[in-house]
């Protein structure tokens, strides 16, 4: 299979990966070779995944999370900048969790915020709009959203695929991984099989959609005639 990025696309993988009791770096390695992603984005990931380079080669990102084991990552076959970690906003509550971070990667031209967001439903909606004031251009938050119910606001929309991506003590099925977009189109998406995590792999085959960028062309054009 040739990969999307040679045909004008973006092949994009996100999978939870259960912290320590799910998915290893040899599962996540299969997952590459199989799916062959021009970016992966994993949530719940540990310090060892971080020897996935050393499987399958490419370049790796991780940004851990505050008191915890587990954090973000980005990993892609393609050289592409550092990522960086915006904290998300917290509950106040007493008993609180520590506060969340998206990790936000430039990627072929595309804003890409990677996350994994809070289980209340109205603090990871404030989580999403926190994370897309900061988004230019076209732009995709993708990840474990733990959200039920509709997220798209500001533009953004949901692209992602519509089928349930993680089972709650083997009773619920819920869509809880999302991707959500501006800017781009989706033209195929598909949930695997959950493997050793109790969240399905999510796989996204996206492009810049090129109506978004015509009135950006158009203006350009306008302002070279005089």
């Amino acid at each position: 299979m040739v990969p999307v990025h040679m045909s004008g696309g973006l092949r994009v993988v996100s999978w939870n990966l259960l912290r320590r009791v799910g998915a290893a770096a040899a599962d996540v390695a299969r997952l590459v070779k199989s799916q062959r992603p021009d970016l992966l984005l994993l949530q719940e990931c540990t310090e060892e995944i971080a020897e996935l380079p050393s499987l399958v080669g490419g370049h790796f990102f991780r940004h851990p999370m505050q008191s915890r084991i587990y954090g973000l990552a980005a990993w892609s076959p393609h050289p592409f900048p550092q990522s960086r970690a915006i904290r998300l906003p917290a509950s106040i509550l007493p008993g609180r969790v520590p506060p969340r971070l998206a990790q936000i990667i430039q990627f072929a031209g595309i804003t890409i915020a990677n996350v994994h967001l809070s289980h209340g439903q109205f603090l990871n909606r404030f989580q999403l709009r926190h994370i897309m004031e900061q988004m230019e251009g076209p732009a995709a938050i993708i990840g474990d959203f733990n959200a039920v119910g509709p997220v798209g606001f500001q533009g953004f929309s949901d692209i992602g695929p519509r089928r349930r991506t993680h089972r709650a003590g083997n009773i619920i099925a819920l869509r809880l991984d999302r991707c959500i977009a501006r800017g781009l189109v989706c033209s195929a998406s598909e949930v695997l099989d959950k493997g050793p995590s109790d969240h399905h792999p999510m796989v996204l085959d996206m492009a810049v959609d090129p109506a978004f960028c015509l009135p950006a062309i158009e203006e350009s054009a306008l302002l070279g005639t005089f």
